[in-house]
C-alpha cells in the first residue's frame, strides 16, 4: 500500500463564524462535507464525524490555510488532540482554483481545493505548530503597528488644523504659556517634550512667530480650538498605549530568552517584530530556508537552457522589510565623528561597491549575511558578537 493510500485527507475552509470541511481519499474522491462552528464545542462533534467517516488502518490528515487567525483554535484543538495539522499556504489554494476552465468559488470548493493539496503535496506541507507564546508576541507587535499608524493619522490632522488656522503654529502653546516665557524657560520645555531634539534656535524662532502672527482668532475659535486640543489628546492616549503594548512585549520576550537586542539596530521593537514574523526558528532547518522564507535568497529564472538569478520578489515582505531596515542601519555612519555603526558590515558594504555592485545589490548581500546571523543568534540563544577588525579594512 503506498503511502498517500493510507490516509484521508481533510480540507477545511475557515471563516469568523463557522468552517466548512470537505474529506477525499488519495485518489481525489468527495467522501463527505461537514460544515460546523467555529468554536470549541463544536471541535469535538467535528472530530467524532470525522472518525465515523475513516476506515480502519486508515488516519485524517487536516490542512488549514490559516493557523494564526480565524483558525488557531481549530489548529490548536486538532494538535492536542494528537492530530496532523498541515499548513497550507493560500497562495497554492488559489492557483488549484484557477487551473480549470470553469473556475468556481465557494467554501465547499475551497475547501476541496485544499483537501486536493493535501493529497499532492502531503510531503511539503509544513506541519502546523501553534504556540501561544509567539502567538502573543504576533500580536501585541500587530497591536503596536495599528497604534503607529493611527499616531501617524493623528499627527497629519493635528498638522493640517494647525497649518489652516494657525499660520505659525501659534496655538501649540496658549496666549498665557508664551507671555513672558523667557527663550531659557521656553528651551528648557522644548527639550523635555522633544526629548532633546529642539534646541535654543527652534526657541528663537517660536517666539519670534508668535510675535509676527499677531492675532489669529477667527469665528468659531473655539470649535477649532476644540479640535485641536481633541486631537492632542487622542495621540497622547496612543502613546500611553504604545508604552504598555511595549511593556508586555518586554515581559514576553524575556521569557524567550534571545539576545537579538546586541546586535547594533536591534532593539526591543526589532526584536519583537522579527520574532513575531519568524515564530518559531526551528521550524527552518537551516538559514538558507529562512532566507527564502523572508525572499532575501535569489530565484533562478531561465528556458531554452538560458537564463541567471534574479532577485525574488517574493516571500515573507514585512520580514523582508524588517531585513532592509536593519541592513540600513549597519552601513550608517554617525554624522558628527563619521564612524560607522557597524565596521565590519560597513567595510563589506564598501568592499561590495568596489567590486561594481549597485548600493542596492550590496544591502541585499548584507541582508543574507543579517539572516545568517540572526538565524544562528536565535537557534543557539547567542548574544552578538562584533568582530574586531583594523582601522584600514574599514576606510
Amino acid at each position: 500500500m503506498h503511502e498517500k493510500q493510507k490516509h484521508i485527507y481533510v480540507g477545511v475552509d475557515l471563516h469568523k463564524q463557522h468552517h466548512v470541511a470537505v474529506i477525499i481519499n488519495c485518489w481525489q474522491e468527495k467522501l463527505d462535507e461537514i460544515k460546523f462552528e467555529n468554536k470549541p464545542s463544536a471541535f469535538s462533534t467535528f472530530l467524532l464525524d470525522i472518525d465515523a467517516l475513516t476506515e480502519e488502518g486508515l488516519t485524517p490528515i487536516f490542512g488549514l490555510e490559516d493557523v494564526g487567525g480565524y483558525g488557531r483554535a481549530l489548529a490548536q484543538f486538532l494538535t492536542d488532540h494528537g492530530q496532523v495539522v498541515k499548513e497550507v499556504n493560500p497562495a497554492l489554494s488559489y492557483a488549484e482554483r484557477k487551473s480549470y476552465v470553469t473556475v468556481q468559488k465557494s467554501d465547499s470548493w475551497d475547501a476541496e481545493c485544499v483537501a486536493r493539496i493535501l493529497v499532492r503535496q502531503l510531503s511539503q506541507l509544513p506541519n502546523a505548530k501553534p504556540h501561544d507564546l509567539f502567538w502573543s508576541i504576533q500580536q501585541l507587535v500587530t497591536r503596536r503597528n495599528a497604534l503607529v499608524k493611527a499616531q501617524g493619522a493623528l499627527k497629519n490632522q493635528l498638522h493640517i488644523q494647525l497649518s489652516h488656522h494657525y499660520p505659525s503654529y501659534k496655538k501649540f502653546f496658549s496666549e498665557s504659556c508664551v507671555e513672558g516665557v523667557s527663550i531659557k524657560q521656553l528651551t528648557t520645555f522644548l527639550l523635555e517634550v522633544s526629548h532633546n531634539t529642539c534646541s535654543v534656535k527652534k526657541a528663537n524662532e517660536i517666539l519670534k512667530l508668535v510675535i509676527e502672527d499677531g492675532n489669529t482668532t477667527k469665528e468659531h475659535q473655539e470649535t477649532r480650538d476644540f479640535l485641536v486640543r481633541s486631537i492632542v489628546r487622542d495621540i497622547s492616549f496612543k502613546k500611553k498605549e504604545m508604552n504598555y503594548v511595549e511593556g508586555e512585549l518586554k515581559q514576553l520576550m524575556s521569557l524567550l530568552d534571545f539576545q537579538l537586542d546586541s546586535m547594533p539596530g536591534i532593539d526591543l521593537v526589532t526584536a519583537s517584530a522579527l520574532i513575531a514574523e519568524i515564530g518559531d526558528v526551528r521550524r527552518f532547518p537551516n538559514a538558507n530556508k529562512l532566507a527564502r522564507f523572508a525572499g532575501i535568497a535569489p530565484v533562478y529564472f531561465g528556458s531554452g537552457g538560458k537564463g541567471k538569478e534574479q532577485k525574488s520578489k517574493q516571500g515573507n515582505r514585512a520580514l523582508h522589510a524588517l531585513f532592509y531596515n536593519l541592513a540600513v542601519q549597519q552601513v550608517q555612519v554617525a554624522k558628527g565623528s563619521k564612524l560607522p555603526r557597524n565596521p565590519v558590515f560597513y567595510a563589506y558594504y564598501q568592499r561590495k561597491l568596489k567590486e561594481g555592485k549597485t548600493k542596492g545589490q550590496a544591502l541585499v548581500c548584507i541582508m543574507r549575511r543579517l539572516v545568517n546571523i540572526v538565524y544562528g543568534m536565535m537557534k543557539h540563544q547567542t548574544a552578538y558578537e562584533l568582530p574586531i577588525i583594523e582601522e584600514k579594512e574599514v576606510v
